[in-house]
């Protein structure tokens, strides 16, 4: 796929990956619109960058959604690049987290993405072209104790892409999940951290994230060549192939983890608050 002319839609586009998404496909010719929550941060990100524009989107809104789309198509004519990019993060155990933490967590990265499809999907197909690149994560492919509501939202967006992928077909229409891995963005300080010291926990990663740049990079890579799955990062495509490989030893890792992060595990009353706030990245 060439980029150049394309017409592209980013949520979560303010920050992160999104924001890097945005301007390496500006970069390669794309008309980008950026969509966030937060509309301030996006309109800075499309302020440099050539003919994008930025919206404000709440994912969480169907009809916000559809008519985000109805409006790009109404300007632009048609959508060739929808990147489902916006997302919340969450650590902790079951036993730690709230029904808000879940309800949060299943909003914004699962019914986000379907939102995504429903508004983008018929237009790709009455248009018989386009492409739609879900992001998901590594913990969306094995086992992931210690965060299980955001696991679960992740690895139903791989499905729900794999199954899409093979419905579209032989219709025009292109389906890929993301898988990034640890990546350096504001994710790891606006993430929940249910029953836990996010400060210490970030603070024992052995190594530092893969900046964000890198990744849109070979993000872009994977959807030129049409990749069902885009793994970023070597250390997600290892721990995939091992798992499949051998389950016992990928669960073996995932309790390894989960062991590491009951470190610094907390039982204040305050892990478990009533309400909380939403915000994508």
């Amino acid at each position: 796929m060439a980029f150049a002319g394309r017409i592209a839609l980013i949520t979560g586009a303010g920050s992160g990956i999104g924001r890097a998404l945005a301007r390496a496909l500006a970069a390669r010719g794309a008309q980008v619109v950026l969509a966030d929550l937060d509309l301030r941060a996006a309109a800075k990100v499309a302020e440099a960058l050539p003919g994008a524009q930025a919206v404000q989107l709440d994912v969480r809104s169907a009809a916000d959604f559809h008519a985000c789309v109805q409006e790009i198509v109404a300007e632009k004519g048609r959508l060739d690049l929808l990147f489902n990019n916006a997302g919340v993060g969450l650590a902790g155990e079951v036993r730690d987290t709230s029904l808000a933490d879940w309800q949060r967590v299943i909003d914004v990265n699962l019914w986000g993405v379907v939102h995504g499809i429903d508004a983008a999907y018929p237009q790709m197909l009455q248009q018989g072209s386009g492409h739609i690149v879900n992001t998901a994560s590594g913990a969306g492919l094995l086992p992931r104790p210690g965060m299980a509501a955001y696991a679960a939202s992740k690895h139903a967006v791989v499905g729900l892409s794999r199954a899409l992928r093979d419905e579209a077909a032989g219709m025009g229409v292109r389906v890929s999940a993301v898988c990034p891995g640890h990546i350096a963005t504001g994710i790891t300080h606006s993430t929940r951290y249910a029953g836990l010291d996010g400060q210490s926990l970030q603070k024992s990663i052995p190594f530092a994230g893969m900046p964000a740049e890198v990744c849109a990079r070979r993000i872009l890579r994977g959807v030129a060549r049409n990749r069902p799955l885009i793994m970023v990062n070597l250390l997600t495509r290892l721990e995939h192939l091992l798992f499949r490989l051998w389950p016992a030893l990928g669960g073996w890792l995932g309790r390894y983890r989960l062991q590491r992060m009951r470190a610094f595990r907390q039982t204040s009353p305050e892990n478990h608050p009533e309400t909380l706030p939403c915000s994508t990245s």
